[in-house]
């Protein structure tokens, strides 16, 4: 060895197989060495890399280099010493012997492939993952938060060498090895190491780059290979492919500290708060490209500029994490650390919310922590065993959905979304998560039949462990960022959703009211010949109202499955349906709670919304349709002006019936409260097609009350009936109140009336 590092030049590789079977050599670790080629080790590292030999005062290098002819061994440190390699086996695997070196070598392997090309490469085994003792025990416990910084694959340098750190959790796996391009995708070729006894696994492999292909080769206990994609991946394939894709989420420079600043001093509940639900696939379509999908950027001048002119506070995005399906609509996650890549690159997605920011438009995500798809790339039987799912199929199955469901009771599965929760804050700087189907988590019996379903440890049919989740999950959100909200789509009337963990809530920042979309829906859609029977199903809302931080939503799921269009569900002919949509949108806006619109609502699509095409833009060619669409643009920008429609949402002392009990007539009238008791919004609601002319309704003050909307004026397209303007009150008492409005109320409209102060004026209600 001493001369071939004087010579400077490898040996011939006729030379090395005259040697093949030459014992003078050692080979420490033999077994090893069979179990790496078998794919079967756990710790490679004890072959693989340098190694000090004691014997000859000298350190050993091994390497598995399956393509390779010929081998040899640069020393960094001296250019001049190349080592040739020995081939120890067929199967690739090479041994040098370093001269007698006081510390651990600093080299490159050089190797030739059949083709005649020549590689040069650090030695993955000469480094050891930035996984401290610390990390996993945190993982282990449950409680590394960011854990994505350890796991999945991250760009780092380690000794001056930069490349990527691969680590993944896979507490039954046999052998673990990263495949990709760049190694031709061969399980076992870079088997990763079972960190120091515990049950995550990791490799930094030098000089890899943003933009590599990779997956996991998982053997499992009964030796079988599946091929995963990372868990914690950044960045994914377009489906049907389903690799992941190394990234680089540290290189966008953001724009938007100002915002962020704000939004940690914001008191969102006390403020403006109306939603654009959208569907970014459906949204619009390039019809230049074939219909195809716009991306993120394109996207974000789009969207912001439409949201924005219509008075909208924030977007809600059906997911955006990857998914292999589209007719999932996202619902439905591969990806859970991954922008879905149909519409662009992570930094892509970055702008998005980079732009919605400097425009003053809030972003909030769709988070699918309920259930996740039994694709075999995914999660599912992860290292041959259920590890994020839970084993018994009585609590780990949505038949429903085909879905699986997690295991909140496990560590690692409740640090792997709570992180994932953590990282679209941290990373992608988003405003909100909207937590989907919460109602499957927290009932053991949801969708299930009498015999599917096990009770809890004290006999009831509440998920313990997902409570418990549910709760962690909330209370981590607010204390690692102040501001940014959570919000549980829950259909049932489980107590305290949004109320704070210490008081024995579940911690949610807003609720979903879907009794009231329920309720309010089943009620507009009756012939409003019928709807004097019926008139309860509006009123009966307000009963617990101000149980909850309540968003009073029209989604998605509701127009869709045949369910039909916001506008084709509404009774009458043509012109009774739009003025029932006028209706239903002014009731929505002054009932308390904050509100939510689904994207084709504010056009007046009659057609129920389809995920496979572009929202029927073209429909704003008409006049009727531009009517509705001015008609949501007013009404939010009226939300966000007037401080009764939005500082008091959650207390009844923001609101106060007037008159609920005429269901004969058709009529609703109430009060909504500014905080300070000094401002004040009168609306009243006609939901029959007759006009009732010279209504008297009682009021608390006497003075001037502005009509601020009315949903029958001419440029809604209704028949202008109205006030013109306003009216002064009468000193005649009605409805229990000193005073009364006479006031016209158009037919199947809303009116609202603002009290005008006087110079003097009350400091709170007097009745």
């Amino acid at each position: 060895m001493k001369s071939a590092a004087k010579k400077g030049k490898s040996q011939t590789l006729q030379e090395d197989s005259r040697h093949s079977h030459d014992h003078t050599y050692v080979l420490p670790h033999k077994e090893c060495m069979h179990r790496i080629l078998r794919f079967e080790e756990s710790v490679p590292s004890q072959f693989l890399g340098p190694h000090y030999y004691e014997k000859k005062k000298c350190w050993l290098v091994h390497a598995y280099l399956p393509m390779a002819v010929s081998a040899s061994v640069r020393i960094k440190s001296n250019k001049n010493i190349c080592l040739t390699m020995r081939r120890v086996n067929e199967e690739g695997i090479f041994q040098a012997e370093t001269p007698s070196l006081k510390t651990r070598p600093e080299y490159l392997i050089e190797f030739s492939d059949e083709q005649g090309r020549t590689h040069e490469l650090h030695d993955p085994y000469a480094f050891s993952p930035d996984i401290t003792d610390f990390d996993l025990y945190l993982m282990a416990e449950g409680t590394h938060y960011r854990n994505y910084t350890k796991l999945g694959a991250i760009l780092t340098t380690i000794r001056g060498v930069a490349g990527v750190q691969f680590a993944v959790w896979a507490p039954h796996a046999v052998a673990v090895s990263v495949v990709g391009d760049f190694n031709h995708w061969m399980a076992g070729v870079h088997p990763m190491e079972r960190l120091r006894g515990s049950c995550f696994w990791g490799l930094f492999v030098p000089g890899l780059e943003t933009g590599i292909l990779y997956k996991f080769a998982v053997k499992s206990p009964e030796h079988s290979v599946e091929y995963k994609s990372d868990p914690l991946a950044f960045a994914a394939e377009l489906r049907p492919k389903t690799a992941s894709v190394v990234a680089d989420l540290e290189t966008y420079k953001w724009n938007d500290e100002k915002w962020i600043h704000g939004r940690s001093k914001a008191d969102p509940l006390n403020a403006p708060l109306s939603i654009y639900e959208c569907h970014l696939g459906s949204w619009r379509r390039k019809e230049s490209d074939g219909w195809g999908f716009l991306n993120y950027r394109e996207l974000a001048h789009e969207i912001t500029a439409y949201v924005k002119e219509m008075g909208y506070t924030h977007i809600e995005l059906m997911p955006v994490m990857e998914h292999p399906l589209d007719e999932s609509w996202g619902y439905q996650i591969t990806g859970y650390y991954a922008p879905t890549s149909r519409f662009g690159s992570p930094q892509d997605f970055m702008y998005f919310v980079d732009y919605c920011h400097l425009n003053g438009i809030g972003v909030i995500l769709d988070w699918v922590p309920g259930h996740f798809p039994r694709d075999g790339h995914g999660l599912a039987r992860f290292d041959g065993r259920e590890i994020y799912a839970y084993g018994d199929w009585k609590k780990g199955e949505h038949k429903e959905w085909g879905t699986l469901v997690f295991d909140y009771g496990r560590n690692e599965v409740r640090n792997f979304l709570i992180s994932n929760a953590l990282f679209w804050i941290d990373k992608y700087h988003v405003d909100g998560l909207r937590v989907d189907a919460v109602a499957s988590m927290l009932y053991l019996d949801y969708d299930r039949n009498h015999g599917d379903w096990e009770p809890n440890c004290f006999g009831g049919r509440e998920n313990l462990e997902a409570i418990d989740f549910l709760k962690k999950f909330n209370e981590t959100v607010h204390a690692y960022h102040p501001g940014v909200l959570t919000i549980a789509e829950e259909s049932t009337a489980w107590g305290g959703v949004s109320h704070p963990t210490y008081c024995g809530g579940l911690g949610f920042s807003l609720k979903w009211n879907m009794g009231w979309m329920h309720d309010t829906l089943e009620y507009i859609v009756k012939d409003p010949i019928h709807r004097k029977y019926h008139q309860n199903m509006l009123t009966f809302s307000l009963l617990y109202a101000f149980t909850e931080n309540f968003i009073l939503p029209i989604s998605h799921d509701e127009v869709v499955h045949g369910k039909g269009a916001l506008l084709s569900k509404m009774p009458g002919d043509d012109w009774q349906k739009f003025a029932n949509q006028r209706l239903f949108f002014a009731y929505m806006f002054a009932h308390p709670g904050k509100k939510l619109n689904f994207m084709t609502n504010d056009i007046g699509q009659w057609q129920e919304w389809r995920a496979e095409t572009s929202a029927d833009w073209h429909l704003l060619n008409y006049e009727r349709h531009r009517q509705v669409n001015r008609l949501v643009r007013d009404l939010n920008r009226m939300h966000a002006a007037e401080k009764p429609f939005h500082e008091v949402d959650f207390r009844s002392e923001g609101f106060e019936w007037i008159d609920f009990m005429d269901a004969e007539s058709g009529i609703l009238a109430f009060v909504r409260w500014a905080r300070d008791h000094k401002d004040l919004m009168v609306c009243t609601f006609n939901l029959t097609p007759v006009p009732r002319l010279n209504c008297r309704i009682g009021v608390p003050w006497s003075g001037f009350y502005e009509e601020i909307m009315n949903t029958d004026a001419l440029e809604y397209g209704g028949s202008g009936t109205g006030n013109w303007g306003g009216c002064y009150s009468d000193e005649i008492p009605w409805h229990h109140r000193p005073c009364s409005l006479n006031v016209n109320l158009p037919p199947l409209a809303g009116n609202f009336f603002r009290f005008k102060h006087p110079e003097s004026r009350p400091s709170k209600n007097p009745v």
